[in-house]
């Protein structure tokens, strides 16, 4: 295998998809923090593909590779036309959502409710792969209410597997379809970390992720003496420098810079701009970058007060230009 293509193979470290949070702009934005995980979009509907903006849902930027379409739906000639899409603008990965508790998503009868119909997922996987020429991977849960053991589990990895799908990415949660909002879904069920490490050991041949609660940079390294991966999501968007370490850590190379990322990102900025994309939908992404640190309520607070258009470039290149002195004065 090429370095070129065992860089697009590896899993060791990637982004969760999350709703309202993995847009192309903090993908873009993740790629300068982290030049080698894997990157997810937020989940897009088979149907969303098919009936909409194609072309809108699928941009993204050359830089975020290697990056993956996560995709929902249930139904394999729409799953399959949908990937075809996704691999001709460019994707290096399709991933199928079964993990997602939403009312929406259930209302759907896809998400995590599939992991109760594992034929139809196992069928679906196969129409998908029958029509593209990168990864269809599978992200799940270790349950579904009451069906929660491990065997249950064990025997849904086991169909979808032998329909070709050779990666799964596992919330080490179950979910619970009703009474529990998507928030309590990824807190209140516990965490069975054991229940996943068991499942790469009995498929020893899969690429097993695992997702779900990993705020540190030793919990995250610490996974992968049991797995091939770990995935880690809402704490590298509140700390973004989590992600950086763990990249660094991860592949080696040097620091990144925190002041090239902020010059990096602002000329994307001011590119998206003069494509008519708001400010506000950039800039929020940044919030987290100074999470923790010292003026990082004044950073937040500057960033909500920035403005918009033209004139919020403007603002916003006075606060990085700030943001840079403060920077190499306390280095003096």
């Amino acid at each position: 295998m090429s370095s070129a293509a065992a860089h697009f193979a590896d899993h060791r470290l990637s982004v969760a998809p999350m709703m309202d949070r993995t847009d192309r702009h903090l993908r873009f934005l993740l790629r300068l923090l982290a030049p080698h995980a894997r990157l997810y979009t937020e989940m897009i509907t088979a149907r969303a593909l098919q009936r909409g903006d194609a072309q809108r849902l699928l941009r993204f930027d050359a830089a975020e590779h290697p990056v993956a379409l996560q995709l929902g739906g249930n139904e394999p000639e729409e799953l399959a036309t949908a990937a075809r899409l996704g691999a001709a603008a460019g994707y290096d990965e399709i991933n199928l959502n079964v993990g997602c508790p939403s009312d929406r998503v259930q209302a759907g009868c896809f998400g995590a409710r599939l992991m109760l119909e594992r034929a139809r997922v196992a069928a679906c996987v196969t129409a998908m792969r029958a029509d593209v020429g990168v990864p269809v991977t599978v992200k799940t849960r270790l349950g579904v209410d009451e069906h929660d053991s491990y065997e249950f589990v064990r025997d849904f990895v086991g169909e979808v597997a032998a329909a070709g799908c050779t990666t799964f990415i596992v919330h080490a949660r179950k979910a619970w379809l009703s009474g529990l909002s998507p928030k309590q879904n990824r807190e209140i069920p516990p965490l069975d970390y054991p229940r996943v490490y068991r499942l790469k050991r009995e498929f020893p041949a899969l690429t097993i992720v695992i997702n779900g609660g990993f705020v540190t940079l030793e919990d995250s390294v610490a996974q992968l003496t049991h797995v091939d991966g770990v995935m880690v999501g809402r704490a590298a968007y509140q700390d973004s420098w989590l992600l950086a370490r763990l990249d660094e850590r991860l592949y080696g190379g040097p620091p990144v810079s925190e002041l090239g990322v902020l010059a990096a990102f602002e000329r994307y900025v001011a590119r998206e701009l003069g494509m008519g994309t708001p400010l506000r939908a950039m800039t929020r992404h940044l919030l987290g970058m100074r999470s923790g640190r010292a003026g990082g309520r004044r950073w937040r607070r500057d960033l909500v007060e920035i403005g918009d258009g033209s004139r919020g470039l403007e603002n916003l290149r006075a606060m990085l230009e700030r943001f840079a002195g403060d920077v190499s004065a306390s280095a003096a």
